[in-house]
C-alpha cells in the first residue's frame, strides 16, 4: 500500500496490487486455521429457525441476486433450535455460499427442515439442496477437510465447510453431504432443537 502511493507504472501497480491482495488472503487463511484449531466455546440459546434463516438470506441477498438464484424455503415458523446465534449463522451462510458458488446462473436452492426425535433428544434436520455440480465419492468423503479443494465440483477451497463441521460438532450436531440422483448436492445438517438434559452450558 505504501509503494502504491508513489508508483505510476501500470504494470508495477498491478503487481503491487496482486501482492497486497495475496497478503490479505494469507492473513485470512491463518485466521481460519487458528479458528478451526481453537474455536471459541459456543454460548447456545433457543433460537427461531425461520428467523435466523431470514437473517442469513438478507445478508446474502447481493450474492443471490448476482447468481440469479431462486430460493425455496420450507421451514415451519414454530421450529426452534439450540445454538450460539453467531456460530449458527456462520454455518448456514457457508453452506449457502458453497451452493451459490457451485451453481450456474438461474439455478435453485431449496431449504427445508423437519423435527427429528433421537436417542439424544429432539433434533432439527435441515436440508440445503442445490442444483450445482455433484460430488465424486472422494470429494464427498473429504469435503469437510480443511483446505480440501473440490474445484472440479465448483465448490470452495479453504475452511468454509470445515468450519461448518467443527461448529456443528461443538453443538452436538452432525453434517453430511450426498450427490442428488439428478444433479446437485444435498447437505444434511442435524442440530439439537433444545438444551440437552446433561448440558453444563
Amino acid at each position: 500500500q505504501m509503494l502504491l502511493k508513489s508508483e505510476t507504472d501500470p504494470e508495477r501497480r498491478q503487481a503491487l496490487s496482486t501482492i497486497g491482495g495475496q497478503a490479505y488472503r494469507v492473513r485470512d487463511m491463518i485466521g481460519d486455521a487458528m479458528l478451526f484449531a481453537r474455536p471459541p466455546a459456543p454460548r447456545p440459546e433457543a433460537l427461531s429457525l425461520s428467523q435466523t434463516i431470514d437473517d442469513v438470506l438478507t445478508s446474502l441477498q447481493e450474492e443471490i441476486n448476482q447468481g440469479e438464484v431462486q430460493l425455496e424455503v420450507n421451514v415451519a415458523e414454530a421450529l426452534s433450535l439450540y445454538a450460539d446465534e453467531t456460530q449458527w449463522k456462520v454455518v448456514l451462510s457457508n453452506l449457502l455460499l458453497n451452493s451459490l458458488q457451485a451453481m450456474e446462473s438461474g439455478g435453485q436452492i431449496k431449504i427445508s427442515a423437519s423435527p427429528l426425535e433421537t436417542e439424544s433428544g429432539p433434533f432439527i434436520h435441515l436440508n440445503v439442496i442445490d442444483e450445482g455440480a455433484g460430488l465424486t465419492e472422494e470429494e464427498r468423503i473429504h469435503l469437510f477437510d480443511p483446505f480440501y479443494s473440490a474445484r472440479q465440483a465448483g465448490r470452495g477451497l479453504g475452511f468454509g465447510l470445515s468450519k461448518c463441521w467443527r461448529i456443528a460438532m461443538q453443538h452436538g450436531g452432525t453434517i453430511a453431504a450426498e450427490t442428488n440422483s439428478d444433479r446437485g448436492v444435498t447437505f444434511h445438517l442435524y442440530w439439537p432443537a433444545e438444551k440437552p438434559d446433561n448440558s453444563v452450558v
